[in-house]
């Protein structure tokens, strides 16, 4: 068998083995925050970190943790506050610019650990959200963004009730105020029957606090699209009912960045890691990082 493109030889797919081989936690803004890591047997020609989306965890991109595995990727991913493993209300994230600077400690301690190795973040709905604001509220050193699924647009909820939002958010921070259809997170009936048996994904009514959170941070976000300079892939399937399919839109329209791509899916629902299509996305998300990694 010959290595793949870019890859050294001896990183050839079917010698490098994924194992979750190291976890920890630290201190965060807003509380204990846990983290997990799948490290490859071998050479690490990157590091990705993984930011999960609202009301799971970590856990469940394990899946996409071993397929970056093969490719000679340490892969680290934190839970956020409120979510998984780490402190705090579930489902309450407290504050995105605290989940933003959590996110950014995992990958300085990623960094750490593999020094001088191109760095990545990868992010899928709410964690699409935290890392396009810590990529826009600051220069971000990082060879690219990929972000699943942004949720920049919101339709819900009437004009006075946004305006109430974020003072109902520090009165009354965890009490819910939207359940979400788990149908609607993939086509694949064995990926929403695992999603609603896990007991580390919230199932209960998102908390105001966390929906507040959103709100406000997708409008800060448009308003400094003009700042995401960094190189940013963007994927989302069109028949996305939870993140409007339109935000790639106002990512493509906005960015700053001169090295952007916007892959759409027609028909995949929110989850694109998680759809009966999962090998084309995986592959197409492998594709850019390693083509970012040939000018590092």
């Amino acid at each position: 068998m010959t290595a793949a493109a870019g890859r050294p030889p001896e990183q050839d797919e079917e010698d490098v083995v994924a194992t979750l081989t190291d976890s920890g936690e630290f201190d965060g803004r807003g509380g204990r925050v846990s983290w997990q890591a799948w490290l490859p047997d071998g050479t690490v020609r990157a590091v990705v970190v993984l930011v999960h989306g609202v009301a799971e965890h970590a856990g469940r991109y394990a899946h996409v943790a071993e397929h970056l595995v093969s490719h000679g990727f340490a892969v680290f991913a934190p839970d956020h506050i409120g979510h998984g493993k780490s402190g705090g209300r579930r489902a309450n994230v407290e504050s995105l610019d605290g989940a933003a600077d959590n996110v950014a400690t995992v990958l300085d301690l990623a960094g750490s650990r593999y020094p001088g190795v191109p760095r990545f973040l990868v992010a899928h709905s709410l964690g699409s959200l935290i890392t396009l604001h810590l990529a826009t509220r600051a220069p971000l050193d990082v060879a690219g963004i990929a972000v699943s699924a942004p949720p920049l647009l919101f339709h819900g909820g009437s004009a006075l009730q946004r305006r109430l939002a974020p003072m109902l958010s520090k009165l009354i921070p965890n009490i819910g105020i939207v359940q979400l259809d788990s149908a609607e997170i993939s086509r694949d009936p064995e990926v929403v029957a695992a999603y609603d048996a896990d007991p580390l994904v919230f199932r209960g009514k998102l908390p105001i606090r966390t929906g507040a959170e959103m709100l406000a941070t997708s409008e800060l976000v448009v308003r400094r699209l003009d700042q995401l300079t960094v190189p940013t892939l963007v994927l989302h399937g069109e028949g996305d009912v939870m993140a409007d399919p339109a935000s790639a839109d106002l990512i493509e329209r906005w960015a700053a960045s001169q090295d952007l791509t916007v892959i759409r899916y027609p028909g995949l629902y929110h989850e694109v890691f998680n759809e009966p299509e999962q090998e084309k996305v995986l592959g197409d998300l492998t594709g850019w990082l390693e083509n970012h990694l040939a000018g590092q």
